[in-house]
């Protein structure tokens, strides 16, 4: 795929791009906590044969982006790479739809980028979003040094493969989270509850029934809250956190594709 490195606030960001033939919108993923955004090949292959231009950054502190590991003090400031990245992309896609697709942090970030810039957006898809009553950052911050509990990959996926491919992934943090990220975490979590709603923005929301990193019923006070009880939900039965990993990913695939068809503009 095609990478492209964009000035970011903090420093240099890297973006993957894929495009499929004759696109007729552009999305933006923004990946997860600790990860980057060449673990959404397999999405943004689909995404791509759906007739899409796809962008994916390396958000600060992560992946091939300049920065610390993992250390985010202010997702502000990663709102405002993305939307450079969608920048980018509008001048080398002008006039197409614009869609952001956002796992879990990248749910967080992708969400208050539809408050800060929805009416420049088509549509919005949250997968396992951090978003609403999220205890972990919390629970963490009550220590006085933060604990060392790496996510476990079994939490990710029913599939084994990608449990050991994330377990091995160079490009993906495996050690304890950083108090200013925390910090920022629980800032932006409140800053989004309190950020009004995105309608008429039509948003699909997609989580794993059995998700314990980020519960559903957490999330669901989020998104009902950003939505006002206007989006379009999956709950997967048994699904872990990473939906779009999961053995049923060609059902969650396929569930995002038509969700798009019926509002994206051709």
């Amino acid at each position: 795929m095609p990478r492209h490195v964009l000035a970011g606030t903090r420093g240099a960001i890297a973006v993957l791009e894929r495009s499929g033939p004759h696109p007729r919108y552009t999305a933006l993923l923004a990946h997860g906590y600790g990860e980057h955004g060449g673990r959404y090949a397999e999405v943004a292959g689909v995404l791509a044969a759906h007739h899409a231009a796809v962008y994916a950054p390396d958000h600060a502190g992560h992946g091939r982006s300049a920065g610390e590991r993992v250390l985010v003090e202010d997702f502000e400031d990663v709102v405002d790479d993305l939307h450079r990245v969608a920048e980018l992309a509008r001048r080398a896609r002008p006039g197409l739809p614009l869609v952001v697709v956002g796992h879990s942090m990248g749910g967080l970030i992708a969400a208050r980028y539809a408050q800060r810039h929805g009416d420049r957006l088509a549509a919005l898809v949250l997968s396992g979003p951090v978003i609403g009553a999220w205890e972990l950052p919390g629970r963490l911050l009550a220590h006085d040094e933060i604990p060392d509990v790496p996510v476990s990959p079994a939490a990710l996926s029913r599939d084994p493969a990608v449990c050991a491919a994330y377990a091995a992934d160079p490009l993906v943090w495996h050690g304890p989270m950083k108090r200013p990220t925390l910090e920022a975490f629980a800032r932006t979590l409140d800053t989004v509850a309190g950020g009004g709603d995105v309608r008429p923005l039509p948003v699909l929301w997609l989580h794993g029934a059995d998700d314990r990193l980020v519960p559903q019923a957490g999330s669901r006070v989020g998104v009902l809250r950003l939505t006002a009880g206007t989006h379009t939900e999956r709950i997967y039965p048994g699904a872990r956190h990473e939906v779009f990993q999961e053995t049923n990913r060609a059902e969650v695939f396929a569930d995002v594709t038509r969700f798009l068809d019926d509002v994206v503009p051709s």
